[in-house]
């Protein structure tokens, strides 16, 4: 599938851990799913035992690209495209959010870790926009990055790292200004074009109705 909605498998162990701990039974966990979300999102994994490496020794990490259209002044949707950018733990540079891919998940539900946890938002990841390999100037290594679009559907009062980073909506041409890396400034384009192309469609769709 090219899209994944947040999964209960993502929170399966924090959720059936409060499901032992307060008596739940089984189809009754969902009714509580907003509570658990609260409490899971409030700690970051750390580590890196579980940490994924290609053929080459490289660190595999996943991104995103949290999105939503901007509304208009009655409430509809418009076709204005924002982002959210994220600052570095070390300093205040920007970028999308992005972590390492760890042995347990899939990329996708890699991308949605990563977003509620620098970031504070949930959504449907969509579509994998590219793979990259790229240098950290940092540490003098590589490494093999893959990027998602997340399309936000809730921004999160608190998330993990909300005291070490800041969380910024912009438009397409100020992230792409701002943001640090090449491979996600790349990424930000492949989904401009995907949208747009999209929206292209869908009009030529209606047009051919009328």
């Amino acid at each position: 599938s090219c899209s994944s909605s947040l999964r209960l498998t993502l929170f399966a162990p924090q959720i059936f851990c409060f499901q032992t701990y307060l008596g739940f039974q089984p189809f009754s966990v969902q009714l509580f799913l907003p509570f658990c979300l609260t409490m899971v999102c409030l700690v970051s994994r750390t580590g890196r035992h579980l940490q994924r490496y290609d053929d080459l020794g490289r660190r595999q990490v996943v991104g995103c690209i949290p999105y939503r259209y901007k509304r208009n002044s009655d409430g509809t949707l418009s076709t204005d495209l924002e982002v959210l950018v994220i600052s570095s733990q070390k300093c205040q540079k920007m970028m999308f959010p992005k972590g390492g891919w760890e042995l347990d998940e899939s990329k996708e539900q890699a991308a949605l870790r990563e977003s509620i946890e620098e970031a504070g938002v949930i959504g449907k990841v969509e579509c994998e926009l590219g793979k990259w390999d790229f240098m950290s100037k940092r540490y003098g290594t590589f490494y093999e990055g893959y990027m998602f679009p997340l399309l936000v559907k809730e921004e999160l009062p608190l998330w993990p790292e909300q005291n070490v980073r800041q969380r910024t909506w912009m438009s397409v041409k100020e992230a792409r200004d701002v943001c640090q890396h090449w491979w996600m400034k790349e990424a930000l384009d492949i989904l401009v074009e995907r949208l747009t192309s999209l929206q292209q469609h869908k009009e030529q769709n209606i047009s051919t109705c009328l």
